[in-house]
């Protein structure tokens, strides 16, 4: 499952590896938070659009697969907490790996002792008192942020936030990001050895090769090296 290959890896590594693998970015806006710190998701999108009525979850988990996001689209909206205790627990008996929100949730002592990855951007006591006409791309797509994602996506959540990368090229990005993690454990090993990050990167050099190119930046200086830190 996706959730066991993002298991030492972390959202900041991914965002790192699509970077490098030049794949655009499609990171939910920053106020996105897990329900409790220290949770983490990761697993293909299954989108929800939410309009007023737990319907539409029912209906969309009937056709999920075990390790599947319930990746829920309600527009942002912050006059409703769109999903509570039971839709949660729906989503963990159908074999989900977590919840991924836009919009608020709400019953939070409730979904914090369930302890099941449930990420928004915040919590609202009141439910839905609407009840909108569904839409024909209802159980197929989730729009967020200025992108949409379907079930051809994957979903990376922790404590810096929430992306969606094409399930295609996620294998790629996954190995990249692992590379990156590699090279970055070394050189904090190496601090911690006594040897100072502007040694490893030679900095000086750096400095004096910009000094007489100024087009020459410190990104072309690490990638010629191998190193991490920005991409």
């Amino acid at each position: 499952m996706l959730e066991d290959a993002f298991a030492d890896l972390s959202t900041a590594l991914i965002a790192d590896a699509c970077v490098r693998l030049k794949i655009a970015l499609r990171v939910a806006s920053p106020d996105i938070r897990p329900l409790l710190p220290g949770m983490r998701v990761a697993g293909r999108v299954l989108p929800a659009r939410h309009r007023g009525s737990v319907d539409v979850f029912l209906e969309v988990m009937k056709k999920a697969l075990p390790g599947d996001v319930l990746v829920v689209d309600n527009e942002g909206r912050t006059d409703e907490g769109c999903v509570g205790d039971l839709t949660v627990l729906e989503a963990r008996a159908w074999g989900l790996a977590g919840l991924v929100v836009r919009g608020y949730h709400r019953d939070t002592n409730e979904l914090v002792r369930l302890r099941f990855p449930v990420f928004s951007y915040g919590s609202y006591p009141a439910g839905p008192r609407r009840l909108d006409q569904r839409g024909p791309l209802d159980l197929s797509s989730a729009q967020w942020d200025g992108f949409t994602v379907d079930s051809d996506d994957g979903v990376f959540g922790d404590d810096d936030g929430v992306l969606f990368v094409r399930w295609s090229k996620i294998e790629d990005v996954l190995k990249v990001a692992k590379s990156i993690s590699n090279v970055e454990r070394k050189q904090a090993e190496t601090i911690r050895a006594g040897k100072k990050l502007s040694e490893q990167l030679d900095f000086d050099q750096y400095l004096a090769k910009r000094n007489s190119d100024p087009s020459y930046t410190f990104r072309r200086h690490l990638r010629e090296r191998g190193g991490a830190v920005e991409e």
